[in-house]
């Protein structure tokens, strides 16, 4: 509980709880629920991958979620059918496009950037995040090291540090990648 609210404090815009069932960070409904009236400054994001919809719905329910991020082969009928607003997550290279992010009936993109190496593939990807007609957030090979070079060649709505970045519950490693980023707690 203890780093959900330090990343709140320090200026974290969403708190995500994993409830993909083969995912190590996978999170039980009763800490989830605990957890979310311990972050109310932050916004709550339910992670899935191909769940079934009446389970996705029930946990948005029971937990209080904000947002539904939906990591697997859910189609566009599915997401229109969750009882909150969607983040979609597409892999960069693999199965994302802008005309199909900008169809996908959700409010955010959630981007796998991997890991670009030259100029020109951080050009390309800069590029087409600002085709995107939604807001769009990216992650995957995202450090305490290279996060503010991230932030001034994508422009992204925001950065998903939760996989890229290990805390391990140290709650001083958090404020300094906050501190680091420029977050409105600086100590």
């Amino acid at each position: 509980m203890l780093t959900a609210k330090t990343a709140e404090e320090c200026g974290a815009a969403f708190i995500t709880f994993v409830f993909d069932k083969d995912n190590s960070d996978c999170i039980s409904l009763g800490r989830a629920t605990v957890l979310a009236q311990q972050v109310p400054d932050a916004r709550t994001v339910g992670v899935f991958k191909n769940e079934d919809l009446t389970v996705v719905n029930q946990l948005v329910a029971k937990v209080g979620l904000e947002y539904v991020e939906l990591d697997g082969d859910e189609d566009e009928k599915y997401a229109r059918q969750i009882s909150c607003p969607v983040i979609k997550r597409f892999r960069y290279g693999e199965d994302f496009s802008v005309d199909l992010a900008n169809k996908y009936p959700a409010e955010m993109i959630l981007l796998n950037i991997g890991k670009p190496v030259g100029t020109e593939e951080w050009h390309k990807i800069a590029e087409d995040i600002s085709k995107v007609n939604k807001s769009v957030i990216v992650t995957d090979n995202i450090s305490r090291e290279n996060v503010g070079m991230v932030n001034k060649r994508l422009h992204p709505y925001a950065i998903d540090v939760s996989s890229d970045t290990e805390f391990d519950g140290d709650v001083k490693k958090i404020r300094g990648f906050f501190r680091r980023i420029g977050s409105r707690l600086a100590g």
